[in-house]
């Protein structure tokens, strides 16, 4: 399995702040791009990037539309995000990410939501017992999806558990988190339901009245996004305002040298000391 490191630039809980990824080779890579989907496809093992670890609050998220594609804090209105913590969830309640190599395209509406998507990679919760650390590429069973329909755009939640969790091999599909994790898809979708209620916002709605689809559909949801970014990373589809720079894919016109990599990391500022997180961060909220 191939190993990842990161590097840091920017202070964290900052704006500056942004988390570079490297190779075995010590090679500068995109999450978005560089890393396969796939982990071992026969198996059905997917790589997951893991931008947020359960319990914590910053929205953190692989930066679409910077080159190289670091993990970032996404900003509103020139402030930094965290989410809020809405009874009885602190932050996070999975190891939260993404897919690599998929994107949800705007531009194509799903059959199944008939909403268009996102224009992000697949994201991914995590359902096992370690905490991960942000930036961390673990490999995971995929064992459903939530359709979270969010401001008009489908928005794909897949439900993974890594591979090297010590119930990962009693769980298979989705019936299976409910018999082991009782609870869990239920908080799960209270979880997206409301955790932008606290910023004024409605709830948040769900294709399939928020019903779990199972394994397979989760797959082959997969495989659509992982088809919609290979036409994207050949410039077969529009990216938009989407960084498509690469480092590894020799096939695509967006992949760049070493040097060039080297040169987008090294002008950013060095990593400095972590700013201290806001107050209220810590503050819970009660949704009535």
């Amino acid at each position: 399995m191939a190993a990842y490191r990161v590097e840091e630039r920017g202070a964290l809980n900052s704006v500056d702040y942004r988390l570079f990824f490297k190779n075995d080779k010590g090679q500068y890579i995109s999450p978005f791009h560089d890393i396969p989907t796939y982990a071992d496809a026969d198996k059905h093992i997917f790589n997951m990037v893991v931008e947020i670890p359960r319990w914590t609050n910053a929205k953190m998220e692989i930066a679409t539309k910077d080159v190289l594609n670091p993990i970032k804090q996404d900003v509103k209105k020139g402030k930094l995000r965290y989410v809020a913590n809405v009874f009885p969830h602190k932050g996070y309640i999975w190891n939260y990410g993404a897919i690599p190599q998929t994107w949800e395209d705007p531009m194509h509406k799903d059959e199944n939501t008939n909403c268009c998507g996102d224009n992000d990679p697949i994201d991914v919760c995590e359902i096992g017992d370690k905490v991960c650390n942000r930036g961390d590429i673990i490999q995971v069973k995929v064992l459903g999806t939530l359709a979270l329909i969010d401001e008009g755009e489908t928005d794909w939640k897949i439900i993974a558990i890594n591979i090297k969790d010590p119930e990962a091999a009693n769980m298979n599909n989705i019936d299976d988190v409910r018999r082991i994790k009782p609870g869990y898809l239920e908080a799960t979708v209270d979880w997206f339901r409301r955790y932008k209620v606290p910023d004024g916002k409605p709830e948040n709605q769900f294709a399939f009245n928020g019903e779990f689809k199972d394994r397979d559909f989760a797959i082959d949801t997969i495989k659509s996004t992982h088809n919609h970014w290979s036409a994207l990373i050949i410039k077969k589809a529009d990216a938009g305002e989407i960084c498509c720079t690469n480092t590894t894919l020799k096939d695509s016109p967006f992949c760049c040298s070493q040097n060039a990599a080297a040169a987008t990391v090294t002008a950013l500022p060095p990593c400095g000391t972590c700013n201290q997180l806001p107050a209220e961060v810590d503050r819970w909220y009660f949704c009535r």
